[in-house]
This record gives structure tokens, C-alpha cells and sequence, in this order.
């Protein structure tokens, strides 16, 4: 049975997990995080942009993750 790995965390930046995986952006817009577009996202981890727009960290993490893993 393959083991999934967790290659996105919380406390990673907009910008690392856009240039690593540039097909979450699309699930990224759908809930209202148009982060890779802004300025901020060079320094704004996952956990704060997800605090700011009102969505749970650990569940955008595991959405994130279970779409990249699949």
C-alpha cells in the first residue's frame, strides 16, 4: 500500500507552494486565495494567509495535500 507523504505544511510560504505545485492554484482561487498574485505571498505563510481569509489552516493543508498526493 503506497504511503502518503505530507509535502505541504502550514507554515510554508505562498510562494514556495506555488512554485512547487502550480496546479493548486486553481483550488487555492476557488476559496477566495488570490495569494500568488499578490506581493505578500513572498512572505505570508499558508497558516496566516488561511487565518486572513477566514479558512482553517489544517484543512486547506490536507486538501492540499490529498490533491497533490493523489
Amino acid at each position: 500500500m503506497k504511503t502518503k507523504n505530507k509535502k505541504i505544511h502550514k507554515k510554508m510560504k505562498f510562494s514556495e507552494v506555488i512554485e512547487k505545485y502550480p496546479e493548486l492554484i486553481e483550488t487555492l482561487f476557488e476559496k477566495g486565495m488570490q495569494c500568488f498574485g499578490c506581493p505578500v505571498s513572498a512572505v505570508e505563510t499558508l497558516e496566516q494567509g488561511a487565518c486572513a481569509h477566514g479558512i482553517d489552516a489544517d484543512e486547506l493543508v490536507k486538501e492540499l495535500n490529498d490533491k497533490i498526493n493523489k
